[in-house]
């Protein structure tokens, strides 16, 4: 292999730049990305950069000897060749971090979405008091923005088409408890209301309701674009189909070997025995380092496809098998999930999530709930501000451990301790 090119210059593409030459891979390495930035971390655009703490995010990566090329995009994949309007590029191993793309909305009215830094700014530049912003979705840009705004003085509403809000992402039951922040916050939360169209003047529901605002922004979710991809040979599902060693698949050509890694990957899972596909910051950093291991040891076009069941390398220490982890910052709350819930789980609280709002200026009272299954194990974790349950879980649940329940509730026991115990 003379010549890695990797399709994707946000945090999971310059990562894995960083983890080929780690590896000592001594060829060509080109890192072609759409926009025109060098990498850049995403979770603070929504955050910091909204809020004008600070205006760039670029990752300090260490990418000398890597050739970046920016403002280019990928159009087509060919073995062996990738296209670009650029020209075509010449590889024998590749790296696909293309990421994903906010779903759109019908309709020909002017929309923001959040997905770059200029994204980030742009947005931030508008914000002012008394301007009618609409923001739809109540996940979690929804609810970051919602948060910076309202604070900016700007009147927000958030129209949801659940009936509460990250109910993909938490469930029913504790997106329920999440109403009252909006309301808290001055925010206007519509649930349970369709979208028909954009237009100039505001927002369509369905039913015909126009909903005026002055700039609206949509967060209705991702998804990978796999367009450029659709005649390319590799195998495609929802996302770009890997192994567990986040290994793609060539169906009918004989190509060079592909890896894919962060967002656009959608990974088999041992632990979880299924296909994930996780849109968060934690598998953009951690991937790469597998993805790199996969593909310095791949064998090249010719030669036998390897079978991870049968052909599987020495070690396991190269199987991408991460436990899901993500945080967001909201209305003065510090959100983090571990684990993977299903909804036949067992709901357990650790505090009181009905407790009272402290009074202004002081912080809101803590609480996490676990989800355990029939026989007891904790499959994953919330927490709202109880920063200290999130550590030891995520260790458990990487062990593949479990608490006890009854001692899970009681708050007088650190989860430390807890867990220790189990």
């Amino acid at each position: 292999m003379q010549r890695i090119v990797i399709v994707g210059a946000g945090m999971a593409g310059g990562r894995a730049a960083v983890e080929l030459r780690k590896r000592g891979f001594e060829g060509d390495v080109v890192l072609v990305g759409a926009e025109a930035h060098r990498p850049y971390d995403r979770p603070p655009l929504s955050k910091a950069v909204l809020t004008g703490r600070i205006d760039d995010t670029t990752i300090p990566l260490t990418l000398d000897g890597v050739e970046v090329v920016t403002g280019r995009r990928a159009t087509a994949l060919r073995p062996g060749t990738l296209e670009t309007d650029g020209g075509p590029l010449a590889y024998d191993g590749l790296v696909l971090a293309t990421g994903s793309d906010p779903i759109p909305l019908p309709g020909d009215g002017p929309v923001r979405v959040l997905r770059t830094v200029d994204d980030a700014i742009g947005l931030r530049e508008v914000l002012r008091p008394g301007l009618r912003l609409v923001i739809v979705g109540a996940g979690w840009i929804g609810a970051e923005v919602a948060t910076t705004a309202a604070a900016a003085g700007v009147e927000v509403t958030v129209v949801e088409a659940a009936d509460t809000p990250l109910r993909a992402a938490l469930g029913a039951e504790i997106g329920a408890h999440t109403i009252d922040w909006y309301a808290r916050a001055g925010v206007t939360l519509r649930l349970g209301v369709a979208v028909e169209r954009t237009t100039a003047d505001g927002l369509v529901l369905a039913g015909g309701e126009l909903l005026p605002a002055d700039e609206i922004l949509v967060g209705i979710g991702a998804r990978p674009d796999l367009g450029w991809l659709a005649d390319s040979g590799l195998v495609l599902d929802r996302g770009i189909v890997v192994d567990e060693y986040l290994a793609a698949t060539w169906s009918g050509v004989d190509g060079p070997p592909v890896v894919a890694v962060g967002d656009c990957a959608a990974w088999w899972s041992r632990r979880y025995e299924r296909r994930l596909r996780v849109e968060h910051w934690d598998c953009a950093q951690h991937s790469p380092s597998v993805a790199a291991a996969t593909l310095l040891r791949a064998p090249g076009p010719g030669a036998a496809a390897a079978d991870s069941s049968t052909d599987a390398p020495a070690t396991d220490a190269a199987v991408y098998d991460p436990v899901p982890y993500f945080w967001s910052e909201q209305f003065g709350r510090m959100v983090q999930y571990a684990g993977l819930a299903d909804p036949d789980h067992e709901l357990i609280y650790r505090g009181d999530p009905r407790e009272p709002e402290p009074p202004a200026g002081t912080r809101p009272p803590g609480w996490s709930a676990g989800w355990f299954t029939a026989d007891g194990t904790l499959r994953a974790l919330v927490s709202i501000g109880r920063p200290m349950d999130v550590a030891p879980v995520r260790r458990l649940l990487v062990a593949g451990g479990t608490v006890d329940r009854k001692g899970f509730a009681d708050l007088s026991v650190t989860m430390k301790e807890l867990v220790a115990a189990g």
